[in-house]
This record gives structure tokens, sequence and C-alpha cells, in this order.
């Protein structure tokens, strides 16, 4: 039974047509995975079903008395201002009812006291409907459930950080049930506990889900169906992530067979054409001519339906040789332990040794020092117990969750070519591999998007091929295609890699072996779900004793532990300074892209044209970016 349609519906900025006569519907308990390329639309389509954003055409149509339920990804589209676990709705009914409840407990007059007792009976019917017998039971459970048990109804939520408030918001719309669900990328601010968790929930929701997600574990988990987003039109499968694959695989392979027909056919009716032509057949030519038109329709209809994007990443890798045996020791670890001023121990006793080639996945809870683990193997980090050893011969390279270039004013093929030997045309190849085509590579970086940063971060370091490659959640910014082709780059990447990731399907398809943190220290498993289950394991078994426990060893680190200490700091306040620097330009950017939006909207009641409208839908894109990466940021 349908509890929403979307009909024939189309939003347009400007030239560009975002959404382009789309129809679909959403049935009683429906669980839809939307997927599309960054920027394809697909928030621009859960506005317009939620009524903040006007379609060009179409309609968008609530079934009955269908209660619709919103988590936005920016954080100042959320409702909080009530700085409460309660939304608004509810706590005015339980104001209501209590208030009722005294006028009925002073009451002397009987009329009067059946007008209240009817009033009564009405509100509490209301605060029944939104749950408030239970609310404060079921909310509690969803906030441990997301990782947030230490907050309660007393709980200042201005002082939670951008993270936090979003899992509050996503625990207040989950506990409040409406009909259909609409979550824009939920797992953004989850750890894997939280991310399994909501899984379990969403699986057993009586409403309808339909939710944006680049996390396909997670759409394997939940969905049966896949709405896809493609120059925008939809394309709908069966079925879950995999299900979604297999379908799309031999969709293409039929799809491409049909193109390449209609070419053959095209190209032998343009010669007959030709022949008519030449034969002084003119009835015969204006026929044949009827034809061609017809068929190159036809043709261009077919081609369109093939995905497009010019944004998505696509190379080959090409395995380079290295010298040295292939069990060659890169890095040995022994013993490590690390806390922070004196404080409580992050982890300790970790001991693990990567090869040449070895990809090794960090993988754990958010806080459980995967990343300080990273930046110590890297040397830029002191003050930790145990030993770390890297070969001299090993070149590194290195990406972070920021990724901080030297010169922000640098344009995308300056900075590939300042850190390459490639000539001009072969840096424009490989940056329109990763997605920068036509004018795209003259972008200076400061503009460029959290998840175009992380694309050209990554073209510059691939490019450079080092020995040992460290990555800290390197999928972050990416769809769902940049992702599958950044697998493929990886795995048939020759170096080793030390990644830290929370992408399930990531680290199974590239990792050998996963370095799991659990109990305060980390061991290694062959895959990922043996490191799963045991956590699940650990959880019903008393924690191992504390380091303070054991005796003290030796603080070691490859330089002596003054002047180590010394440059690591100095490395932590330039990172911190970078950071900073780049919070303030972006808050700088949003305001002032914010005024000049309002200043645009001005002028659609009074003919503005098509640059307008263009300018206004760039302005959006930016801005969500923007949004996305000051999120990051404040996170760290």
């Amino acid at each position: 039974m349908p509890v929403l349609s979307v009909d024939n519906l189309s939003v347009s900025f400007g030239e560009n047509k975002v959404l382009d006569k789309i129809s679909f519907m959403i049935n009683e308990g429906d669980k839809i995975a939307f997927i599309g390329n960054n920027g394809a639309g697909k928030s621009t389509l859960f506005k317009t079903i939620k009524g903040t954003q006007r379609p060009d055409d179409g309609k968008v149509i609530y079934h009955g008395n269908t209660i619709v339920g919103f988590l936005s990804q920016s954080m100042e589209e959320q409702d909080l201002n009530s700085n409460t676990l309660k939304p608004q709705v509810l706590i005015e009914a339980e104001a209501s009812k209590m208030e009722l409840e005294h006028e009925i407990s002073v009451c002397t007059d009987e009329d009067r006291l059946k007008t209240l007792m009817a009033d009564y009976s009405s509100v509490t019917a209301k605060y029944e409907a939104l749950g408030g017998y239970d609310y404060d039971h079921r909310i509690m459970e969803a906030l441990s459930g997301l990782g947030l048990s230490g907050i309660d109804e007393r709980s200042d939520l201005s002082t939670l950080s951008g993270g936090e408030k979003m899992r509050v918001c996503l625990a207040r719309l989950i506990v409040e049930r409406p009909d259909v669900l609409l979550l824009d990328e939920p797992t953004n601010h989850l750890d894997i506990d939280a991310v399994e968790w909501l899984e379990d929930f969403l699986s057993s929701y009586g409403g309808a889900v339909f939710v944006i997600s680049h996390d396909r574990h997670f759409i394997d988990r939940i969905a049966n169906r896949v709405i896809e987003l493609d120059n925008g039109r939809i394309t709908e499968y069966r079925g879950n992530y995999e299900a979604y694959r297999i379908q799309k695989k031999e969709f293409l392979k039929s799809q491409t067979a049909t193109v390449e027909n209609l070419k053959r056919e095209l190209e032998h009716q343009l010669d007959v054409k030709q022949t008519m032509l030449s034969h002084r057949n003119i009835s015969g030519y204006h026929q044949r001519e009827k034809m061609v038109d017809k068929l190159e329709k036809i043709l261009q209809a077919e081609i369109d339906k093939l995905p497009g994007g010019k944004n998505s990443m696509s190379f080959t890798p090409v395995p380079v040789e290295r010298t040295g045996a292939d069990d060659k020791l890169l890095l040995a670890v022994k013993d490590v332990s690390k806390n922070f001023d004196d404080g409580p121990m992050i982890f300790s006793h970790i001991s693990f040794e990567l090869k040449a080639g070895e990809k090794i996945f960090l993988c754990g809870p958010n806080g459980c020092g995967k990343s300080t683990l990273l930046t110590m193997l890297l040397g830029r980090q002191g003050g930790f117990d145990g030993t770390v050893f890297i070969s001299k011969a090993a070149s590194v390279g290195y990406m972070e969750q920021f990724v901080p270039f030297d010169d922000e004013t640098a344009s995308c093929l300056d900075e590939l070519l300042s850190r390459s030997d490639l000539s001009m045309t072969a840096a424009r190849s490989m940056l329109a591999r990763f997605g920068f085509r036509g004018e795209d590579v003259h972008k200076r970086i400061e503009v460029l998007s959290g998840g175009e940063r992380s694309r050209l971060y990554l073209c510059c370091l691939l490019e450079e091929n080092p020995d040992i490659l460290f990555l800290d959640e390197p999928t972050n910014h990416l769809d769902i295609e940049s992702r599958e082709i950044l697998e493929d780059a990886l795995s048939g990447y020759s170096g080793a890699i030390v990644c830290v990731s929370h992408d399930r399907f990531f680290i199974d398809k590239c990792a050998d072996r996963i370095l799991g943190f659990m109990n305060g220290t980390a061991e290694l498993f062959d895959k990922y779900q043996y490191y799963r289950k045991a956590v699940v394991s650990s959880k019903s078994v008393p924690a191992a004793p504390s380091a303070e426990t054991k005796p003290a060893e030796e603080k070691t680190s490859r330089m002596t532990e003054g002047k180590a200490a010394s440059i690591n700091r100095a490395k932590d306040r330039k990172e911190s300074a970078r950071r900073r620097e780049r919070m303030r330009f972006l808050e700088s950017e949003i305001e002032r892209l914010e005024k000049e939006q309002a200043d645009l909207e001005a002028t659609f009641t009074s003919g503005a044209g098509a640059e307008e409208y263009k300018k206004y839908a760039d302005n959006a894109a930016l801005i969500e970016s923007m949004y996305e990466e000051y999120s990051s940021l404040e996170e760290e």
C-alpha cells in the first residue's frame, strides 16, 4: 500500500536539470536506498519531498495522513532550538496535560469538571499517540544505541559537538516513528557499534525508510529496493546492494549491446541513403532520411539510459615493479602503548609487522586510537612506550582526514605538476581520471569541496607511488562509484598500505589483514568479520588487566625523546593552525555565499535569467560541501 508518491517531478537550477520527470512510489514498510554520484540531486529530492524545495513541475503526494520525518546532512536544518531531547509538539502536549490535571484536581463545579475531563481525554489521546508515556525510555535506548549514553533530559545540548548533535537529531527522529523516514547519510557521524545498532533498528522498523547512503554494507543490511539517480533520471532495482550490482551489470551489458546494434544499423542506413542519392532515387532517399532521423533519436534515447557523471573517478592502475623480496619487512611495531599527559591509557601493548605489498587496515570504534597510532607510525607523534621500526629505504605517503595543501591558491593542475614529472598532457589526463575535466583543472584548491580535495590529494599521492601508503578514512568524501574505482586502484597497488577505515565494503575488498581495536589494545585478524565476532564475544568477558599493572617499558622512538617531542609539537601546532585557518575561511565563505543566495532569491520574482539560477545552484552545492567539510574539521 503506497504511503507517498512522486509524480513526474522535475527540478532545475538554471540550465542544470537535477531531477527530470521522475516518478516512483514508497510503499508501507519499504526500505529504499537512494544512491548516485555526489551532486546528482539526491538531497534536492529529499528537500522537495519534505516541502523545503519547490519543484518546477510534477508533485509529491502524501497518501492519507502520512507523516514524514527528515534527517538532513546540514546541522542548520535540524531543530535543536529548544535545547531538549523532546520535540516541541510533545512538550506542548505534556504541558497541556499537566495543566488540565491541576485544574481537575482543584475543580469543584460539576459541569466545568465534565468539560475538563473531555478536554483531558482528548489531550491524553494525543499525548499517547505521540508516544509520550514511554518517550523517555525509548529516547534513552536510542541514544545509547547511537553511542550517546551519557546524555539525558538535563543535558545542555548546545555544548555537544556537531556529530553528537546530529546523533541526537537522529535519535529524536526514530523515536517519533513517522510513517516515512527520510535519512540523508545517517551513518556519517556513527562508529561501527552505532551503525550496526541502526541497521538492526531500521531493518525491523514498521514504517518506510528512504535513505541516502554511500555505505554499501549498510545498504546490504537494510534495503529491499535501490533507486539510482543519474543525469536527472532514476532507475529502480529490487533487493539490496549486492542484488543491485548484479542487476546493473546485466543491464549495462544488455544496454551496451543495444546501443552498438543501433549504431551499426544507423551506419547501414546512412550508407543506403547515400547510395540512393547517388542513384538519383529521390523518393527513396527522402524515405531513408526519415528513417535515419528516427534511428538517431532512438539511439540517443538508448545512450541516455547508460550511466554518466563527469565527476566520477576512472582509471586502471598499472602495478609498478619494486625491488627487493616480496616478504621484505617494512614496518615493525613492538609492545607499543600510548596515553596523553599522564591520563588514562588510550591503547597498550600493540605489536604487529608489515611486509612489502601487504595491506593492513586499522578498525575499531571512535576514540580507540586508530588515527593516533597511524601518526605514531609516521613519526609525527612521540611520547609512547614500545618500539616502532620503519625501513630506512622505504618511501612513505600519507593522506589524513583533512588533506592539507601547501598552497591553497594553486590550481589542481599546478599542484599535480609540482608533485610529479608528468607532462602537461599527461597531468590533464591523470586529473580527468579523478573527475577533473575541462576548466575544472584550473580550479583553485581553496574553493574545492571536501570530496574534490580528497580526489586531488589521492591523484597526487598515487602518482608519487610510495612503498608504504598511510591512509586515514580515504573514502569519507567519495560517492559509491568513486569508492569502487579507488578500491580497484588500491587492490592493484604494488606497495604496502596501512589504512584506517570504517567502510566495511572497502575493508573486505582491499584488506589482507585487520588490526582490530578492543579492550584497550589491538590484535591481528584475517578477516573483518572475525574481528567483529571477537568484539561481540569480548563484551561478555571481563577486560584484560590495564597497562598500569604491568612493568613499565622503556620509552623509545626513532629519535631522541627531546628532539622528537620538539618536532612533533611543532608539526602538531602547524596542522592545528592549518585546520583553524581553513575553518575560518569556510565560515567567512559560507556567510558570504548565504548572503549572495538571499540576494539571488530576491531576483527570482522579478524576472531572473538562467545565469542567476545557475549561480544559485552552484552556490547551493558549494555551501553544502563547505558545511560537510566544516563538520569534519569540527569533529577533529
